[in-house]
């Protein structure tokens, strides 16, 4: 789908969507709970969709109601499916989740999933699950193939990989039902997201303790404990409001000429995302909170440097701010962006140019000159949510009509982005066309 924005800027109030890194870890913990349980959920996307779906083939009914889902817990093993497909689409969390707990359940799985996900690095975990007695056809791509029961026991990585690793581990320690260690050696990066799923435990009774601990070279790691309980539902549980979706609306608001504000969402929230009212604040422009909202007023916008380490997902539309910005914004520590949906070191800094903007790559940093104005043309989203995204919000400030090609890439995050585009005052057309990169979502305008 191709969507062409008209420059106007965007202002007013929208409503937050559900964190899809919550509804995440509440609905798989919700599956392998004692009994059903009801996770309120005010809209879906097409990753959290994968999750359902996997939890489903492994036996769980993850069913659609009007105000989120209905989860009923996977069955009892005798009654579980024998070898289930566990098709994990477009999504890094539901497949790295969902490995580790496949692997617990003894479930013989079969992952399947779109090309580059297959593609992203994954033996950090797999040797890890390995050593605890699975084994694996298929290491590098499409389809995986599970094998054998993944033990209790200590598990040991390294904290500059994915957090979600450590997070899948942990999801899954509870289905043992005896004490779970897992070290973790050096700085932990995205370690916000590892506080997402200790919060989504302790919300079914499994409070995971924390301990940093001296390591034998010298070094220091952080001991996470897993006591020996089961998860057990609350009956009820609810997915916040989504900070990493909400950075795009606020980053307008502080690129434009009037406030913008967006609603439903939590201020002492553990997403590391909601340290965009930091960045925002640090470039100079006007923070107002609540106790539900926040709101970005705009004010003059100066560049500054800033570590990518515990908010990645933040980089896309932080860049965007930066080329609007005056002076010099420098991103370090981008190395990790490699690795998403697309190489977001590159598709940003080719996106924010192809618009006009002065960005650059020095290493694992991008480096921003921020300009009045950026001239508009045509991108492509690479097939990255974020990429589309971003290019939308910055066509706000362009002189020129922005063309995005794939514009469908959002409905991995947030299919109602252009609903809410337009509610905001953004002049948007669509019209269907190929992506240079073959998306296959389906768009939900």
């Amino acid at each position: 789908m191709i969507a062409r924005i008209t420059p106007a800027p965007l202002s007013g109030t929208v409503p937050a969507i559900a964190s899809k890194s919550v509804a995440h870890r509440l609905i798989i913990v919700a599956a392998l709970a004692d009994r059903p349980t009801h996770v309120l959920c005010n809209t879906t996307c097409d990753d959290i969709e994968a999750t359902a779906g996997c939890l489903e083939a492994l036996g769980a009914r993850v069913e659609a109601v009007a105000d989120g889902f209905m989860v009923t817990p996977v069955a009892a093993e005798s009654d579980r499916p024998h070898a289930p497909t566990l098709d994990c689409k477009e999504s890094g969390s539901t497949f790295r989740f969902m490995l580790p707990v496949a692997c617990a359940l003894g479930s013989e799985a079969i992952f399947t999933g779109a090309e580059r996900l297959g593609q992203r690095p994954i033996t950090a975990l797999t040797d890890e699950l390995f050593a605890a007695g699975c084994d694996f056809d298929g290491i590098g791509g499409f389809p995986l193939r599970t094998h054998g029961r993944m033990r209790p026991g200590r598990f040991q990585l390294p904290g500059d990989v994915s957090s979600q690793f450590i997070s899948g581990i942990m999801l899954a320690a509870p289905i043992f039902g005896h004490l779970t260690e897992i070290l973790v050696t050096g700085r932990i990066e995205s370690k916000p997201y590892v506080n997402l799923t200790i919060q989504a435990l302790k919300s079914f009774g499994v409070r995971i303790e924390t301990e940093r601990i001296a390591l034998a070279d010298g070094t220091q790691g952080t001991l996470f404990t897993v006591p020996d309980v089961v998860y057990r539902s609350p009956g009820t549980v609810q997915v916040e409001g989504d900070w990493s979706n909400a950075a795009f609306w606020l980053c307008a608001g502080a690129m434009g000429g009037s406030p913008v504000c967006v609603d439903g969402l939590s201020l002492t929230s553990a997403q590391g995302d909601r340290n965009i009212l930091a960045a925002l604040s640090r470039f100079g422009a006007g923070v107002r909170r609540s106790t539900d909202a926040a709101t970005i007023q705009p004010d003059k916008l100066v560049g500054f440097e800033m570590s990518a380490q515990d908010i990645p997902d933040l980089v896309p539309i932080v860049a965007a701010v930066a080329a609007l910005a005056d002076g010099t914004t420098v991103i370090r520590d981008c190395k990790r962006l490699r690795m998403k949906e697309s190489d977001r070191v590159a598709t940003v800094t080719d996106t924010l140019s192809r618009l006009g903007a002065d960005i650059s790559i020095d290493g694992d940093s991008i480096v921003v000159r921020g300009k009045p104005q950026l001239k508009g043309g045509e991108v492509d989203a690479h097939n990255d949510h974020r990429i589309a995204m971003m290019a939308a919000i910055a066509a706000t400030r362009c002189a020129g009509e922005v063309t995005i090609r794939g514009a469908e890439a959002v409905n991995k995050s947030y299919p109602l982005f252009f609903t809410h585009y337009r509610q905001l005052g953004g002049q948007v057309s669509f019209e269907e066309g190929r992506s240079w990169h073959q998306s296959t979502a389906t768009c939900c305008i």
